[in-house]
C-alpha cells in the first residue's frame, strides 16, 4: 500500500501551466528544506514568504500537479513549488513610485 497522500482530486495537468517560463512570482509562504534540497540541512530556510523569483522550469509531480522551478533572487535558491504556493508578482507594482520622465524635468 502506498503512503502517498494526494492534496486533492484536482488534476492540474488537464490544462496548461498557470505560470509561464520567465514569469515573475512571489512565494505565498515560507519554505524550509524537507530533506530533498541538496547541500542544506533539514529544516533550513530556503525561501521567505514574499520573496520574489522567476520561473525557470516547469515539471510535474504525481501525474497531478505542475511543479514550477523558481530561481529566487534574495536567497539565490532554486526551489520547486506548486501553484498554490506562488502568486504572480505585480511587475508594475515595484515601479509605481518611480517618477515619469516628464516629472524629472519639472
Amino acid at each position: 500500500m502506498s503512503n502517498i497522500v494526494r492534496d486533492s482530486d484536482v488534476n492540474e495537468l488537464v490544462g496548461s501551466p498557470y505560470f509561464n517560463y520567465g514569469a515573475k512570482v512571489r512565494a505565498r509562504r515560507l519554505v524550509r528544506n524537507d530533506g530533498t534540497y541538496a547541500g542544506k540541512e533539514i529544516g533550513e530556510l530556503l525561501v521567505k514568504k514574499g520573496e520574489v523569483g522567476y520561473v525557470v522550469s516547469i515539471g510535474t509531480f504525481l501525474q497531478q500537479f505542475y511543479i514550477y522551478g523558481v530561481e529566487f533572487l534574495e536567497s539565490g535558491n532554486r526551489v520547486g513549488m506548486k501553484r498554490r504556493e506562488l502568486e504572480l508578482a505585480d511587475a508594475l507594482g515595484d515601479d509605481e513610485d518611480l517618477p515619469l520622465p516628464q516629472e524629472l524635468d519639472a
